[in-house]
């Protein structure tokens, strides 16, 4: 399989919600990379500091502090590239990232329930604390 990328689409280019239309085989694995490589917490918290830096990007130096090596930080982020979720630069010796343009707005329309929208809250499944 070859690997996802959306970087440069424009929000509703890869995918329709959830809700609204089935996944095509294409759709549904671009979708599938991104939320494999998001699976991790570690790879979480790598792209929520990515994507709330100054600017929307951050230098791999003020992003490591994640509590695990600077190899393994390396290793996330290049699976988060790979998924289409991170664009990264070099600059002299440091490596600046920031969100594929897109991508964060394609996630949140893809999970957006648009077929509940306006009616009565329907409660969460899960609670996060």
């Amino acid at each position: 399989m070859p690997t996802p990328h959306i970087a440069g689409t424009t929000a509703n280019a890869c995918c329709p919600p959830i809700v609204t239309a089935a996944l095509s085989e294409g759709d549904a694995e671009i979708m599938a990379a991104m939320f494999k490589a998001l699976s991790d917490p570690v790879r979480l918290r790598l792209l929520s500091r990515v994507a709330s830096h100054p600017n929307g990007e951050a230098c791999v130096c003020d992003i490591a502090d994640v509590g695990v090596s600077q190899p393994t930080v390396s290793h996330h982020l290049k699976k988060l590239r790979e998924a289409g979720l991170l664009t990264s630069e070099r600059r002299g010796t440091w490596v600046y990232y920031r969100p594929a343009p897109g991508v964060l707005a394609t996630l949140g329309e893809f999970l957006a329930d648009t077929e509940n929208a306006g009616k009565e809250e329907i409660a969460p499944a899960v609670r996060i604390s």
